[in-house]
Order: structure tokens, then sequence, then C-alpha cells
């Protein structure tokens, strides 16, 4: 998953800061740390302001209720998450990726949440040892890119796009596809593995720009295309405006996103428009997650986990893990997450040679669009 202005909000109150590395003792819980050395600081970045933020913050709150019960079991393990808001802008990611890189305090990143901010950053975290962690950024070549720092704990694109087209054609039974993207790696990528997997099904195609708010020229290719099935790839700022004027205009084929619309702002956005509305998500309905996951994050934060939630919380956990086990270089640290092996509350968590979670446990779901919220509709059956 893309945007503008950055603020470092700093770090978060859940534990004390600690520049380097601590003392840690075994006081002899069970999940108390064992390593004569854990803790570290941890930079997370993302779009946690901005017309697309309802799409990263649960990701971001799952993260922090992970470090909150890690450092309540291990008390003696300092943990550091300090934010960085990018509002999932690739510009505005990189010259923190130069700062946290710069800073040897910080020894693991979570990110990023976005498809074009972590690909901008990713030669400078691996040029720095650094290891980075996506809950979210599901674009198909991150990991065809030859990074040897990079690992995300979602499935890729090319699995929910052909989740898609296996929903597109079994479940909708479209016949009459119209395709748009918003030119960043993020939908470029998913509707062009829509159109791989659709051939002629797809009766036409146009791409948007960032920030764009009159569509004019698409619905009217739309309307000259006649589809029974539009699928956009993209993001709210877009997709909002986007579907409102095409109900307006008296378009009535049926609306399919992708999980960068997994956003409430995206059916705030689009008001009654939104009504039918389906999107697919690499990402669990809250009450799949495992243990207590979901019951912790309601208590913690008010409100039930919304996209990725799940995913935060065990990107965050992995590194967590690491701290647990003693690791606290950059180097050890990277190697521990590379060969990680282990349930997590989303998915069985374990990484293949590019960083991608093992494609076996990877589920994608379609969701209702339901006022302002999202409502599970079915998972999607890999083959």
């Amino acid at each position: 998953m893309s945007r503008n202005y950055v603020r470092a909000l700093g770090a978060v109150g859940l534990a004390a800061a600690l520049l380097g590395m601590t003392a840690c003792q075994d006081s002899g819980g069970g999940d108390t740390a064992t390593a004569a050395k854990c803790g570290g600081k941890i930079a997370i970045f993302g779009a946690f302001t901005g017309a697309n933020a309802g799409l990263v913050l649960p990701s971001l709150n799952g993260a922090k209720l992970a470090v909150k019960q890690f450092t309540a079991a291990n008390p003696d393990c300092k943990v550091t998450l300090q934010e960085y808001d990018t509002q999932g802008n690739a510009e505005q990611a990189t010259p923190i990726a130069n700062q946290v890189a710069q800073d040897q305090s910080f020894n693991a990143v979570i990110g990023g949440h976005f498809s074009g901010e972590t690909k901008a950053t990713m030669k400078t975290y691996e040029a720095a040892g650094l290891v980075m962690v996506s809950p979210s950024a599901t674009a198909a070549e991150l990991t065809t890119l030859g990074s040897k720092n990079f690992f995300r704990v979602v499935g890729n694109d090319n699995t929910q796009g052909d989740a898609a087209v296996t929903y597109i054609k079994n479940t909708l039974k479209g016949t009459k596809v119209f395709v748009i993207d918003d030119g960043q790696p993020y939908g470029v990528g998913i509707i062009n593995r829509i159109k791989a997997g659709l051939g002629s099904t797809v009766v036409g195609s146009d791409k948007v720009q960032t920030d764009q708010t009159n569509f004019d020229a698409t619905i009217s290719k739309i309307k000259s295309a006649g589809p029974d099935i539009i699928s956009f790839g993209g993001y709210t700022n877009e997709a909002a405006p986007f579907l409102k004027q095409a109900r307006a205009a008296g378009i009535t084929a049926k609306f399919l996103g992708f999980d960068g619309l997994y956003d409430p702002g995206f059916a705030k956005g689009a008001g009654k428009a939104a009504e039918g509305a389906i999107v697919t998500c690499p990402c669990l309905p809250a009450d799949k997650a495992g243990g207590t996951f979901a019951a912790d994050y309601q208590k913690e934060f008010g409100v039930a986990p919304g996209s990725y939630g799940a995913e935060g919380y065990d990107g965050a956990t992995i590194i967590l893990d690491a701290y647990k086990a003693g690791k606290t270089s950059r180097a050890d640290i990277l190697a521990f997450v590379k060969s990680y092996d282990k349930p997590g509350v989303s998915k069985y968590l374990k990484f293949d040679e590019n960083g991608d979670v093992d494609k076996s446990k990877v589920v994608v779901w379609s969701y209702d669009v339901v006022g302002e919220g999202f409502k599970p509709r079915e998972e999607i059956k890999l083959s």
C-alpha cells in the first residue's frame, strides 16, 4: 500500500525510552525474557493521518498492543516504539528512512504499510542492516527486488489478485469487467494481475491520478464499455469520490475493490454510493484471529480490530520475540526474523527466501461495505 507530510510522533508511552540495549533478567515466569540482554528501539512508519489513515491505524494499534503486553510481561526488557507519520507518501518516507538508518539506537523497523513508501526505502534500510517487517505492503514486486532485509506477514497481491479473479468468475459471475488503477505500485500490480487472469473479460481500463477529484473522463469510458463489474486498484482518497460520481452518473455495475479500500474512510467518503460495494483483503475477520487478540484489542482501543490489526500485532511480535531471545544487534535481529517459524494471531509465520510469508498460510476474504464498516462475506479459497 502511498501519501504527504511527515510527523514524527515520538516514542510510545507504553515503555520507558531506552536508546541502547538494556540488561534483562529472567524472573522465572514463562513469558519473561530469559536472555542476558534484551530490548531496543523500533521505528514504525506509515499513513497515520490523512485520507488513507483508516487503513493503517489498526495495524499501528496492533503493534502498540503487542509492545504493551510484552513490556508488562517483561518489565526489565525496555522497548521503545517510535512512530513516523508519512501519510503513505514515498517522498516523505525517504528522509525518515535516512534518519532512522543513521541512528544506531534503532535496531528494527515495522513498515512500510503502503507499497510505494516501502519500495522507496528498502535499499536505505538494507544498507544499514535494519530488518523491515511489513504488516500490509502487498505489491508483489517488493519481494522480487532482491532485498535481504524485507519481510511481510501478509500475502502479496499476486495471491490476492488470483483470488479476486476466481471470485469475479465464480461468485460475481462477471462477464464484462472494467478495471482502474491509480498508477502506484500497489494499484498497478493488482490490476495487472486481474487483467492477466480475466483476459478478454476485461472490456476497458483507465488510470486515475493521486488526489484527482473529477472523474468525468473515466466515467465516460465506463459508460461506453458497459461493464457489469468495475474493479478499482488504489486507495480511499480517489476511490470514494470516484464511486460517488459514478453512481450519480447512473452507473450501476458492481464495484469490487481490494485491501487498499478496507478503510472506514472509504465507506464514509462514498456515502450511499458504497452500498453494495465489495472489497477483498488478505486479512482475517476480527473474530478469526488467534488467541485472545480480538478481545484484547477491543478492550484496549474500544473498537474491534480493523484492517491488518492482527498483522500489525504479528509484525511487532516477531521483533519482540527476537528481543526475548537476546537478539539486540541489527544483524542478529535480521537473522532471527529470517528464520522465524511460529504461529501468529493472523496466520502461521514463516518466510520464504524472498521474504514472503508462507503462501499456504495466506487467506483472502471478501467483505461487504455496510454503513461505515465492513461485514465479512466469505473466504475466497485459493487453489
